[in-house]
């Protein structure tokens, strides 16, 4: 755990371990939730599908491809619950493969049409 004010800049860093330089990283999404078993009820969304939810959050330069650095501001739930729990899902792709995940950035997904 790590303990930090409202408001305070929390600073994340993802390394991929692996023997193939090739491989690189891609934070697809991070979900934040008042506890450690329930990623879905109550959630608040700081990136989903590759497309940034909150204000506060910034990518930092990484030389290497199969590191990932980004940035938010510290939150808290209402009805003053004092923890926050993360999750993130990264995507491991292929390095210049531009059909994968990695190359596609933030997808929005089209809504469909209701027929009669």
């Amino acid at each position: 755990p790590y303990y930090v004010d409202i408001n305070q800049d929390l600073f994340i860093e993802a390394y991929l371990h692996s023997s193939d330089s090739n491989l690189m990283l891609f934070v697809d999404t991070c979900v934040a939730s008042p506890t450690p078993y329930n990623f879905t009820t109550v959630t608040y969304d700081i990136i989903r599908n590759g497309c940034v939810q909150d204000s506060t959050y910034a990518t930092y330069y990484s030389p290497y491809r199969h590191i990932v650095r980004f940035t938010f501001n510290a939150f808290q739930f209402i009805r003053n619950n004092p923890l926050v729990y993360l999750q993130c899902e990264l995507v491991v792709c292929r390095a210049y493969d531009y059909s994968s995940r990695c190359y596609q950035g933030c997808i929005t997904r089209s809504k469909r049409e209701a027929s009669s």
